[in-house]
């Protein structure tokens, strides 16, 4: 039964998207939203639309392998630039900061690695449905690609709440969105 059910689904989303208008199909096969599982495995990242403009990427650790140090306590953010970010868990943190679409269908921005607190250039983008390469360079001279793969499981300690919310990631200040009664009583001022 269970079977039927899905076999349903899968042609009732085929059809709709054959008759869809190729703008479509192209913008929803080059969004890289969804979580992501690193090449190492060591973490899972979330890709999400963020911050007020839309068209932008952001990305959170939602899991990780090791998320604790030796006394059993959560890696810190300790090498962060911004001494307010270095007692942040690394686990929920924010490391893909805003990126913004390409004409090719990328998507090109800045990553922040935690272990060496400092931020790179990165172009990332859907290889296939379930891949997504991601390539960083260092003064745009000196790159590193990787494969990420997409998982729809989900692992113990993996978080799963909304940005924000509690059981979620945090998006740093310059990336949240504004709650709309926010967004009005700004507007009114």
């Amino acid at each position: 039964m269970n079977y039927m059910v899905r076999l349903f689904l899968r042609s009732l989303v085929a059809a709709i998207l054959m008759s869809s208008t190729g703008q479509a199909e192209v913008i929803a096969s080059s969004d890289p939203s969804g979580t992501w599982a690193t090449e190492d495995g060591r973490a899972r990242i979330r890709l999400e639309r963020c911050g007020t403009a839309r068209d932008r990427i952001c990305g959170f650790i939602v899991w990780m392998k090791d998320p604790l140090d030796p006394r059993g306590q959560p890696f810190r953010d300790s090498f962060n630039p911004d001494p307010d970010k270095r007692t942040r868990a690394l686990l929920g943190h924010q490391l893909i900061l805003g990126l913004k679409p390409t004409a090719e269908g990328r998507f090109d921005g800045d990553i922040y690695n935690a272990e060496d607190g400092k931020s790179y250039s990165v172009s990332l983008w859907r290889d296939a449905s379930d891949r997504l390469k991601l390539k960083g360079c260092l003064l745009k001279l000196l790159c590193q690609t990787q494969t990420w793969t997409q998982t729809l499981d989900v692992r113990p300690g993996q978080l799963v709440g909304l940005t924000g919310d509690a059981g979620g990631p945090r998006a740093d200040r310059e990336w949240a969105s504004l709650p709309a009664a926010a967004k009005a009583k700004s507007a009114a001022k």
